[in-house]
């Protein structure tokens, strides 16, 4: 991926975390950091497998405040520490990707600013995911990542 994002397929939302590049970076590389707070407000993992290394993937399942089991899948394409994670994101393992996930972390003084940014196939595809909250889920994902190093950070676990 070195081309210019397109804006009409693309979303991305960012935050600053109080922790150095490499702990951030680090609460992505490890199933039981994962599952503490990958996901919006009210949703939790169950990994089922976790390869972090590039053309690995991560199995989980994210379950909704409903009940409601979403089947996942993430097949890294491109490993970085500290600074990029680019990965492809499907549902059901077997299934083509949904989209692409690039995270990005750079250093801002005491503090990472890190980037989600999803790439779509069409805008089509992008502005469905809108429509279900992608944005909002995005900032509440940084914000439970922010409060989950902070702790880590502090020794707390």
């Amino acid at each position: 991926m070195t081309s210019a994002l397109d804006p009409t397929t693309t979303l991305s939302v960012s935050r600053s975390v109080k922790a150095p590049p490499a702990l951030v970076f680090q609460m992505f590389s490890d199933a039981r950091h994962l599952d503490a707070w990958w996901g919006p407000d009210g949703f939790t993992n169950e990994t089922h497998a976790l390869d972090f290394s590039v053309g690995g993937v991560w199995h989980y399942t994210m379950h909704g405040p409903d009940g409601k089991a979403w089947p996942n899948w993430i097949r890294y394409r491109e490993i970085d520490p500290p600074s990029r994670l680019l990965y492809d994101h499907g549902g059901e393992l077997g299934e083509p990707a949904h989209f692409e996930g690039l995270i990005t972390f750079e250093a801002d003084e005491d503090a990472t600013l890190v980037t989600l940014t999803l790439i779509f196939p069409t805008a089509e595809a992008r502005n469905a995911t809108l429509k279900f909250g992608a944005v909002e889920g995005g900032n509440q994902t940084l914000a439970k990542l922010d409060a989950f190093v902070t702790r880590q950070a502090a020794g707390e676990h």
